[in-house]
């Protein structure tokens, strides 16, 4: 039923919500942070904690739903209901006291993500949609730009924790910066789409993102009116693309053509 999607959507803003409480309860402080992947992929305990919070409300509503959380939560369920959850998507800059990162939590049913929140507790925002409902900023509907042009657009992307990998990307940049406005580099996937679901910038890409990164951000760009495209091994990794329509096909054209250039200098 779509109603239901109405529902989860409700209890990921909720739990976001708790979330973000928690988090500015503690001052946005941490006592000790660690790495997992890279020097660069950070973590810290308040990571573990926020991801600890959210499964607890989300198991005091609905019991029988499966959840995967980016710090090691795997729990089974039999309501064919799945919630994907990042804790903090943009630890480094949580770490660092930038503002730029966000709480992340997706429902997923039958295959697709079907509700989803993202909360900005620096910039008390809170993003959400429902499948078939649309998107929404502290429950106001947002939307895409109407209309804009690939050389006026401005870009968000990211980088890998991956030296090498951050080696092609930024390669891939120098083929593509000369023929937009200018890029921007935030610092959480999750935070990128909703900001082109608000029209704050006119794509995101990047390329290496785990699922818990982009869940929810990919449905409140897609409801927004957003394009969303998942592509295979293009540098060797996923690449995850969110435009405006008017400048879709330009955009990935543009990439494509830079992927060309940085395979044919390597």
């Amino acid at each position: 039923m779509r109603e239901e999607n109405l529902v989860l959507r409700d209890l990921a803003t909720r739990s976001v919500e708790e979330a973000s409480a928690m988090l500015e309860s503690k001052g946005f402080e941490f006592t000790q942070k660690e790495t997992k992947s890279s020097l660069s992929d950070l973590v810290t305990e308040v990571d573990q904690e926020i991801e600890s919070v959210i499964i607890d409300f989300l198991r005091s509503e609905r019991p029988y739903d499966s959840f995967l959380g980016e710090e090691g939560s795997r729990l089974s369920g039999s309501s064919g209901v799945k919630w994907v959850i990042d804790p903090i998507d943009g630890t480094t800059n949580f770490v660092y006291g930038i503002p730029g990162f966000g709480i992340s939590v997706a429902a997923e049913k039958d295959g697709e993500i079907v509700a989803g929140a993202v909360a900005d507790p620096l910039h008390s925002e809170i993003f959400d949609a429902a499948r078939g409902f649309g998107s929404r900023c502290n429950r106001n509907t947002i939307s895409i730009n109407n209309e804009v042009n690939l050389g006026s657009s401005l870009i968000a992307t990211g980088f890998s924790y991956s030296a090498d990998q951050r080696k092609l990307q930024g390669k891939l940049l120098s083929h593509i910066i000369h023929e937009i406005s200018d890029i921007r580099r935030i610092g959480s996937a999750a935070v990128d789409l909703c900001w082109v679901a608000a029209g704050r910038v006119d794509a995101f890409f990047e390329e290496g993102l785990n699922y818990w990164d982009y869940a929810a951000g990919s449905l409140i760009a897609l409801e927004a009116g957003a394009v969303f495209k998942r592509i295979q091994n293009f540098l060797g990794a996923e690449l995850i693309i969110a435009t405006n329509p008017s400048i879709d096909d330009d955009f990935y054209a543009l990439l494509v053509a830079a992927r060309e250039k940085v395979v044919n200098d390597s």
